[in-house]
C-alpha cells in the first residue's frame, strides 16, 4: 500500500467472492485459460460487450457504506402513524426479530421444493395457514401472497375463472375498500376484459353480468358492517363474495367464513412485521374446500415419508404457473415466506388470549378516543368500529393536520372535511390524550383516561361479535415464554438446510451470499417504521435511496427508466408487458396482442403474458438449446401485424450466451415488436453486457438474485422493471402517491415502491461493490460454473455449451441416460445429495431428468470441490447399480435421504452399510446435516390433502 493511498484496505468484494486470487488461478489452470479476462472473452460474445462504462459510485468499505446509508436514513422523520389503510405500526417481539428476521438460518433458505430438507420453514408456513384458516373460518389457505392488493386481484381473477364467461364479466368493489387495492385491481382487470364497478354495497343493483364482489372488513374508513345479507344476494345472483379483512380485528369480529364469504384475503403485516415503507409483508388467501384447486399461490400440506412418518411438502403443485404455463390462473412464483413465518411466530408467541388482549386494548383505546372527541363536540363515525374513526372536522382540517405535524403525528385526510385516525398496538393512553390535544386546537384540556372511560359501552355486539374459538392447536399455547420460543425457533431452523449449512447450487436462482452489512439497515427504525403513504417531506431519506438505486440499476442495464414497484419477479414481468402493451396502444397499434416465447422460457413468462391479455405462440429451440432463429423469423413474419413482443431470457435458460441474440432482437424490431428480457440470469451480465446492449427494450431484475436480497425460504422478492426511453412514460403509477408522468400505467403493487423495506440491501451491495466489484462478481460466477462443468463433464455430460465450448453462469448436467441403464432418476440423485449435506440443483428444469447448477461467485473453491466430489461419488454409486454390484431397488440412491432415526435403528436390512448411507465422504464425520424426514410421498399427500397443523395429530 502506498503512503498516499488512503483507500480502506478491507475491500467488501474480497469478502464477497468465495475463490481468492490463488483459487481463481488454480481454477483457470484446470480450464486451460491464462487469465480470467481470457475466459470471459471466450465465453461472452464480443458483439454484446459493453462499449460504455456504467457510471456507478466508487466502492466503499462496509463501515463506510453503513455510515453513508445512516446519513440517508437520518433524513427520514419517524412520526407516529395513524394513517391505517392496511398498514399499522406494531411491535416485533425481540425474540422473533433476532432469531428469525435477522437470522441467516431463516432468511437464506430457498423455496421448499426439496421438502425433506425444508421441514422447519414448512412447519412455520403450516402454522401460518392454520392461523389464517382459524381466524377467517375458511378451511383452505395458501402459504402467503405478495400484498393485500394483489391478493384481492388474485381473488377477482379466481372468481372470474370459476364464475365468469357466458356474459359474466362484471366485478363489484365496495367503496370502503382501500384505494390502493382498487387501483391494483383495475390494472389487473383491464387486460382480461373485466369491468370493475366501484360503489356502495348498500344500494348495489346486482347486474346479471356479475361474477364476484369485494368487501372490506373493517372498511378503509373504519366502518364495520355485517355483510351476511349482501353476500346471500350475491350468491343468489350466481356470483362469489370476497372479503378483505384485518386479522387482528378478526379476534373480536365474526369471521367472514361464518357469514358466507367464499374467499378471505388481507395482510398479516400487523402481526409483528414492521411497515417497511410498504413491504415486504405476507398477504393471506383463504377459501372454501371446493375451490382449493383454483386457489393461487403455494399450499403447504401434510403428507408422510417413506417410513410412514408425518412430513410436510408443497401440495397440489400442478396448479402452479411453472406447470400450467399460459393456462395458469396466476403467474405467482414466489410468496412472502419469511414474513408469513414472522406473522405465524407472532401469533404463536402471544397465543389466542394474547392476540385477543392486544385487539381489545386497541379497540378500547379507540373507544377512549371516541369518548374524548364527543366531549370536544366532534361528530364522528362509524357507529361500529374496531380501531379507526372517521371525524367530521368541517373547515378545521388544515389546522388539525398542522397541529398533528407539530406533535409528530400523521393523520389521514379522507376528504376536505373529514379526517381518519387509526390506532394500533403501539398506541398508548398518553397518545390518545395527545391526539385529543391536537383536535382541541393544540390547547390543553381537562380530559383524563379515568373520566373518559366512565360509561364507555361496547360497540362490537350481537351478530358482529365473534363467538367461535381459534388457534386451538397446541403449538399456539406452548411457546409463550422467551426461552420456550427461542428453543422452538432454533428447532425449526435446524430442520432446514440454508446457506449457513452449505452451497445451494440452484440454476437460475442465484443463491449467493446475502452480506451481513447489507442486511443490518433493514431493521433500522428510520427505514422500518415509515408508513408507505407518509407525507413526502418525512421520507426524504427514502426518496434519496430510491432515486440512487433507480439510477444505479438504469446504468447497469443501460436503460433510461426504472420502477421499483413490482414486488416479485413475476410482477416485474407483468408490469413490463403492460408497458409494452400501453406503448403499442398509444401509437394506435392496439391490435398488437401476440407474444412470442421460446420453449425454454421460465414458467412465469407465458403466465404473465396471458395475464397481460396477450396471445402466445411458442418458438422452437435447436439441438444446442438456442432459439431457432429460422422458426422465430417465420413466426414473426407470419404475425407481423399482431406481434407485440418477444420474451427472452439472457443468458438463455439453458445456461449459454446465445451468439445471435442481437439478430433475434433486430428481427423482432423489424416486425414491429418489442423485446422483453427476463432478468433471472442477470448475474452473468453485470459489468460485461446489459439488456440494452443485446437490443432489449425492457427487462425485470430479480433483486433477490443478482443484487443480494435473500430468498427468505420462498420470499421476499423484488422485481423492478427497467425500460428504454420510449417506454418510460408507461411505467406503473399509484393512486395514493404521485409518481409523476403523463401516460403512467395503473399500479401493480399495493405500495408505490413495492417491498421498499429490503431495498437498502441492494443499495448496500452496489455501494460496497462498485462497478469493478460487480464485474468481478460476474466474472467469478462464470468461472465457477465452467469449473464445475469441466470437473463433472466425464461423469454427467453438460447438455448445452456455447459456440466456444463454455457455459455462462450455470450449467445443465444431463442425467437422462441414468434411468434406462440403472433405474436411477435425476430425483434419486437430488435426494442422495442431501445425504452429502447439499441442497439439490434445479431438478428437471428446463429439461426433464437434468440438474441445472449455478454456483454463484460467493462460494469458495473448497465448497465447489466438495460439491463436485459428492457428485462424483454419487456417479460411482450409480455405476455400482448399473453393473449389478448394488441392487436396483435397494441402494443408497433409491432410499435417500437417510435420516438419523433410520441409520440408528436397531435393525438394518439394507445390503449397503450404515456408514455408506450416512457418511459417504470423510468431511461428514466432522459436520453432518441430518435430513429430518425420509423421502416424502407427494402423491399420497395430494390424495389426502391436509393443510392445517390441526390435522397433524
Amino acid at each position: 500500500m502506498s503512503t498516499t493511498d488512503f483507500s480502506h484496505p478491507d475491500r467488501f468484494i474480497d469478502r464477497h467472492l468465495g475463490p481468492n486470487l490463488a483459487d481463481r488461478a488454480a481454477m483457470l489452470k484446470v480450464l486451460g485459460h491464462a487469465s480470467l479476462d481470457a475466459l470471459i472473452e471466450a465465453a461472452v460474445p464480443a458483439n454484446i460487450r459493453l462499449t460504455q462504462t456504467p457510471r456507478l459510485p466508487s466502492p466503499c468499505s462496509e463501515a463506510e457504506a453503513l455510515a453513508n446509508l445512516r446519513r440517508i436514513a437520518d433524513r427520514n422523520k419517524v412520526f407516529r402513524s395513524y394513517l391505517g389503510m392496511g398498514y399499522h405500526d406494531c411491535i416485533t417481539p425481540p425474540v422473533i426479530q433476532r432469531n428469525v428476521l435477522e437470522n441467516p438460518g431463516w432468511y437464506t433458505q430457498y423455496t421448499p421444493y426439496q421438502a425433506e430438507i425444508s421441514q422447519g420453514r414448512l412447519e412455520g408456513l403450516l402454522n401460518f395457514q392454520t392461523m389464517i384458516s382459524d381466524l377467517t373460518a375458511l378451511p383452505v389457505t395458501n402459504a402467503s401472497l405478495l400484498d393485500e392488493a394483489t391478493a384481492c386481484a388474485e381473488a377477482m381473477v379466481m372468481c372470474y375463472g370459476l364464475k365468469g364467461g357466458d356474459g359474466r364479466a362484471t366485478f363489484f368493489i365496495d367503496r370502503g375498500v382501500h384505494p390502493q387495492t382498487i387501483d391494483v385491481m383495475r390494472t389487473r382487470a383491464e387486460p382480461l376484459g373485466i369491468t370493475v364497478l366501484v360503489g356502495n354495497h348498500r344500494d348495489f343493483a346486482f347486474p346479471a353480468t356479475l361474477f364476484g364482489v369485494l368487501l372490506q372488513y373493517p372498511a378503509t374508513d373504519g366502518r364495520v358492517a355485517f355483510y351476511k345479507d349482501f353476500i346471500q344476494r350475491t350468491h343468489d345472483t350466481g356470483a362469489l363474495a370476497v372479503v378483505a379483512c384485518d386479522l387482528l380485528a378478526l379476534t373480536l369480529l365474526t369471521p367472514p367464513g361464518e357469514f358466507g364469504a367464499d374467499m378471505a384475503v388481507g395482510s398479516a403485516q400487523r402481526f409483528g412485521v414492521p411497515m417497511f415503507h410498504g413491504g415486504p409483508h405476507a398477504a393471506f388467501f383463504a377459501t372454501r374446500e371446493e375451490f382449493k384447486r383454483a386457489m393461487p399461490g403455494r399450499l403447504v400440506g401434510v403428507s408422510r415419508d417413506a417410513h410412514g412418518q408425518p412430513a410436510l411438502r408443497l401440495a397440489l403443485q400442478t396448479r402452479e404457473q411453472h406447470i400450467r404455463r399460459e393456462k395458469a390462473t396466476s403467474n405467482i412464483c414466489t410468496s412472502q415466506a419469511l414474513l408469513a413465518n414472522l406473522a405465524a411466530f407472532y401469533a404463536i408467541y402471544h397465543g389466542p388470549e394474547g392476540l385477543t388482549a392486544i385487539a381489545r386494548r386497541v379497540h378500547a383505546l379507540t373507544g377512549l378516543f371516541a369518548a374524548g372527541l364527543k366531549h370536544l363536540g366532534y361528530s364522528f363515525g362509524p357507529t361500529v368500529y374496531f380501531d379507526t374513526l372517521r371525524i367530521d372536522v368541517q373547515h378545521r382540517q388544515g389546522e388539525i393536520l398542522a397541529s398533528a405535524e407539530r406533535h409528530g403525528m400523521n393523520l389521514r385526510p379522507l376528504n376536505p372535511h373529514t379526517i381518519c385516525v387509526a390506532l394500533d398496538e403501539t398506541t398508548s393512553e398518553q397518545d390518545v390524550l395527545e391526539l385529543l390535544t391536537v383536535f382541541h386546537g393544540d390547547r390543553a384540556h381537562d380530559l383524563t383516561v379515568a373520566n373518559l372511560a366512565v360509561g364507555m359501552q361496547p360497540v362490537i355486539t350481537g351478530e358482529l361479535a365473534r363467538t367461535s374459538t381459534f388457534l386451538t392447536h397446541a403449538v399456539f399455547s406452548r411457546h409463550h415464554s422467551e426461552t420456550g420460543m427461542q428453543r422452538y425457533l432454533r428447532r425449526l431452523e435446524a430442520r432446514d438446510l440454508s446457506l449457513t449449512t452449505s452451497m445451494i447450487p440452484l440454476g437460475s436462482c442465484t443463491m449467493k451470499l446475502n452480506p451481513a452489512a447489507a442486511m443490518l439497515p433493514v431493521s433500522w427504525p428510520a427505514f422500518a417504521r415509515i408508513h408507505p403513504f407518509a407525507p413526502v417531506d418525512q421520507c426524504e431519506g427514502w426518496r434519496m435511496l430510491v432515486q440512487q438505486l433507480e439510477e444505479w440499476l438504469a446504468e447497469i442495464t443501460g436503460f433510461a427508466g426504472v420502477s421499483l414497484q413490482p414486488n416479485a419477479g413475476s410482477q416485474g414481468e407483468y408490469a413490463g408487458l403492460l408497458a409494452i402493451r400501453a406503448w403499442h396502444r398509444n401509437r394506435g397499434q392496439g391490435s398488437r396482442d401476440l407474444c412470442l416465447i421460446p420453449t425454454s422460457a421460465h414458467g412465469t413468462n407465458p403466465a404473465s403474458a396471458a395475464m397481460a391479455g396477450l396471445a402466445i405462440i411458442t418458438v422452437r429451440c435447436d439441438e444446442r438449446g438456442n432459439i431457432d432463429v429460422d422458426d422465430l423469423t417465420a413466426k414473426a413474419t407470419a404475425h407481423r401485424d399482431r406481434l407485440a413482443c418477444l420474451m427472452v431470457t439472457y443468458p438463455s435458460t439453458h445456461g449459454v450466451f446465445e451468439t445471435r441474440i442481437t439478430d433475434i432482437c433486430r428481427i423482432i424490431h423489424e416486425h414491429g415488436g418489442q423485446v422483453y428480457m427476463d432478468g433471472a440470469n442477470m448475474n452473468a451480465q453485470v459489468g460485461l453486457t446489459s439488456p440494452a446492449a443485446i437490443g432489449a427494450d425492457v427487462c425485470h431484475l430479480n433483486l433477490h438474485k443478482t443484487f443480494a436480497i435473500p430468498h427468505g425460504g420462498g420470499g421476499p422478492g423484488v422485481g423492478p422493471i427497467c425500460v428504454a426511453r420510449h417506454l418510460v412514460p408507461f411505467l406503473p403509477k399509484h393512486s395514493v402517491v404521485d409518481l409523476g408522468g403523463d401516460h403512467l400505467q395503473g399500479a401493480v403493487s399495493a405500495a408505490p415502491w413495492g417491498s421498499a423495506g429490503v431495498l437498502p440491501i441492494s443499495w448496500m451491495y452496489i455501494a460496497m461493490s462498485g462497478l469493478d466489484g460487480l464485474t468481478q462478481a460476474t466474472k467469478t460466477a462464470i468461472l465457477s460454473a465452467n469449473y464445475i462443468a469441466h470437473r463433472l463433464e466425464k461423469y454427467f455430460p453438460v447438455l448445452y455449451r456455447g459456440e466456444r465450448g463454455l457455459v455462462a453462469h450455470e450449467c445443465i448436467l444431463d442425467l437422462r441416460w441414468l434411468k434406462g441403464r440403472s433405474g436411477i432418476s435425476a430425483e434419486d440423485v437430488a435426494k442422495r445429495l442431501m445425504d452429502y449435506g447439499f441442497h439439490a440443483p434445479t431438478l428437471s428444469f428446463p429439461v426433464g431428468e437434468t440438474l441445472m447448477v449455478e454456483p454463484t461467485e460467493s462460494e469458495p473453491l473448497d465448497e465447489l470441490d466438495r460439491f463436485c466430489e459428492a457428485m462424483i461419488r454419487i456417479h460411482a454409486e450409480v455405476m455400482a447399480v448399473e453393473e449389478g454390484r448394488m441392487d436396483r431397488a435397494d441402494n443408497p440412491l433409491k432410499n435417500a435421504p437417510h435420516t438419523a432415526q433410520m441409520v440408528t435403528a436397531a435393525n438394518w436390512t439394507h445390503a449397503y452399510s450404515r456408514e455408506q448411507a450416512a457418511f459417504p465422504v470423510p468431511w461428514l464425520v466432522e459436520h453432518k446435516y441430518w435430513p429430518p424426514v425420509g423421502r416424502v410421498d407427494n402423491p399420497w399427500g395430494d390424495r389426502n390433502l391436509m393443510c392445517t397443523c390441526a390435522k397433524m395429530d
